[in-house]
């Protein structure tokens, strides 16, 4: 796809990889939505930030009616980037803690996708992407709850892809291994550090194939940190 004024629609964008997807797909020329609770620093006039918790369906249809409205009924682009975890044992989990990822992970994924797929079926043309963790491929001790959240995303986007193929719509799942942002905030012994995988190398490989040809599907990406405690010493 070429991303040239294309609509693409990115949640959680403050941060992260979030924000990172946000400066290339402009830097390719795209008209970007941001969607979360807060904004980045910028002055392109190509993004719009929404102020959206994509846990509520009313706020995450209400962002989605605005980008209709001023886009011409058109969205190209969806990235399915928001999402948290917490740590602890399934025991200790705080229920709080549970329904927050569940409506953030899954829910807020579910969304967003449900509302941008009429659009992209009546364009004849769009891209989904869902950010999962390698956690949706292996279960891992202290992160449950989290991990449960990214095998519903796994699942749902190997269930979306052949359902939504034939409409020429293409659905990729990302599995980034230990990522250098502030997702670790809620963990009492992982600080980031310069091993993990850095945000923007993250966000290349998913413009990437954003802009492969129509008929190139990329179903799943998994990337890890080559050595993700450090060269041996």
């Amino acid at each position: 796809m070429d991303l040239k004024n294309k609509i693409a629609v990115v949640t959680g964008v403050s941060k992260g990889i979030g924000e990172a997807l946000c400066r290339q797909l402009l830097e390719e020329g795209a008209i970007v939505y941001g969607l979360g609770r807060n904004n980045f620093d910028t002055d392109d006039t190509n993004f719009h930030f929404i102020s959206t918790d994509v846990r509520d369906y009313t706020s995450v249809e209400a962002a989605f009616n605005k980008i209709l409205s001023e886009s011409n009924q058109n969205i190209h682009v969806l990235i399915n980037n928001a999402g948290l975890g917490y740590f602890g044992n399934v025991e200790d989990l705080p229920m709080e803690q549970w329904d927050t990822m569940m409506q953030t992970n899954v829910n807020g994924m579910f969304y967003c996708t449900r509302l941008a797929v009429p659009v992209m079926k009546q364009q004849g043309i769009g891209h989904i992407i869902n950010i999962a963790s390698t956690a949706g491929l292996e279960g891992m001790p202290m992160v449950s709850g989290y991990c449960a959240t990214k095998w519903a995303v796994k699942g749902f986007s190997e269930s979306i892809w052949r359902e939504l193929r034939d409409f020429k719509i293409k659905v990729t799942c990302v599995y980034p291994g230990s990522v250098k942002t502030d997702f670790f905030r809620n963990s009492p012994n992982i600080q980031p550090h310069d091993y993990m995988l850095m945000p923007q190398d993250v966000a290349d490989m998913m413009v990437y194939a954003l802009k492969t040809p129509d008929n190139f599907h990329q179903v799943n990406l998994e990337v890890r940190p080559l050595q993700p405690k450090g060269p041996r010493q």
